[in-house]
């Protein structure tokens, strides 16, 4: 009597293609992989029972892959049905307990927050287990985030001034944001360096010799991502005064100048003060208070730390300015602007959430 054979899985093009993509992935879930191959060779015509040894199943199971992706098609493919796996062997409370102790607890030895390792032991479970837990709930007791709320009074007139400037800048004006990065050192390691190679990164000794120290004047274009530097040897309101004197020579005549600043306090200088008032082209826009990150030209900084500084070789103050100079000719042949997106209104409501958690938070740490 002939074996009756099932005909082969009616699919679509665009089926076949998805089923093809998922068979050949190497990071999807084993049980999807195999159920797409599965699919195809029944696509192919091949018989269950052959589709089932090659993919080491049974064929009753093969029938239901074939049943499911009838009914659900490729959005099926690997899906474990409601009530089915592996049922969860540790206690919903325990899980429970696991999350509140994060949240709300510190390890019993005065340590300023948990590991996998410490929590499983307070609760008698794997750390596996823990960092799931975690994982599932987006928690990372290891991370830390630093910020500090502004307590200027004028915070949020100073923030729209400054960001209008950015989203709106003034005609026939430039929009410069201006700042020192004081006390940048040159240093020379105590032992030469090696190169990276496959399997291992470059190395440096984490000890140095120091061989003096420059002050960086900069001012970014907040449109055009050019910068004007200067290194002098203090950052006085006279270095400030040299470097103003600076921008207004490198500035063409019939343009306005809208200068960001911090409130350093050589910034807010009488002679500084003085000299504004005589270049009145000249328009100084203050930050808020413990607001540094409203001035670009942070950013700016940044970039020149990570990819100049940080990891160089410095074996005098006048090997370093040249290193800076050779670095800021380079930018400024191809400048990448920082492009600023939120609006004053969208920070000022997260500022505002930021103050409301915070005095939530003190307050409850207060009644408890």
């Amino acid at each position: 009597m002939p074996v009756a054979t099932a005909p082969a899985l009616s699919m679509s093009d665009e089926q076949r293609g998805e089923l093809e993509v998922i068979a050949r992935s190497s990071s999807l879930p084993h049980r999807k992989v195999v159920q797409a191959r599965a699919l195809l060779l029944a696509g192919d015509g091949v018989a269950n029972e052959e589709i089932a040894r090659r993919c080491e199943t049974t064929s009753d199971t093969v029938r239901r892959w074939r049943a499911r992706f009838g009914e659900s098609g490729v959005a099926g493919v690997g899906v474990i049905a409601a009530g089915r796996g592996r049922k969860p062997q540790v206690p919903a409370a325990t899980v429970e307990a696991i999350v509140a102790d994060t949240l709300h607890a510190r390890p019993p030895d005065g340590s300023t927050h948990w590991t996998t390792r410490s929590m499983a032991a307070r609760h008698g479970v794997s750390k596996d287990l823990v960092a799931r837990i975690w994982k599932a709930r987006n928690l990372k007791p290891w991370q830390v985030a630093t910020f500090k709320l502004s307590n200027d009074p004028d915070f949020e007139a100073k923030l729209v001034d400054i960001v209008g400037l950015y989203l709106d800048p003034p005609e026939h004006a430039v929009v410069l944001c201006v700042d020192e990065k004081t006390q940048t050192q040159a240093l020379d390691r105590t032992q030469p360096s090696l190169p990276i190679k496959p399997g291992r990164a470059g190395t440096m000794t984490h000890d140095y010799k120091r061989h003096g120290t420059t002050d960086l004047f900069a001012a970014l274009n907040a449109a055009t991502g050019q910068v004007l530097t200067e290194c002098r040897r203090s950052h006085t309101h006279t270095d400030f005064l040299a470097f103003l004197r600076r921008i207004d020579r490198e500035v063409p005549a019939d343009l306005d100048v809208h200068l960001v600043l911090d409130n350093l306090s050589v910034h807010k200088h009488a002679e500084v003060n003085k000299w504004l008032a005589n270049h009145p082209r000249f328009h100084a826009h203050f930050t808020p208070t413990s607001a540094s990150w409203l001035n670009l030209v942070e950013r700016w900084f940044r970039e020149l730390t990570d990819k100049r500084l940080r990891r160089g070789v410095f074996t005098s103050v006048r090997e370093l300015t040249d290193a800076i100079a050779t670095w800021v000719n380079h930018w400024n042949h191809d400048p990448k602007p920082f492009v600023w997106h939120k609006t004053a209104e969208e920070i000022i409501a997260k500022v505002r959430r930021g103050r409301a958690a915070l005095d939530h938070h003190t307050k409850s740490s207060t009644d408890h």
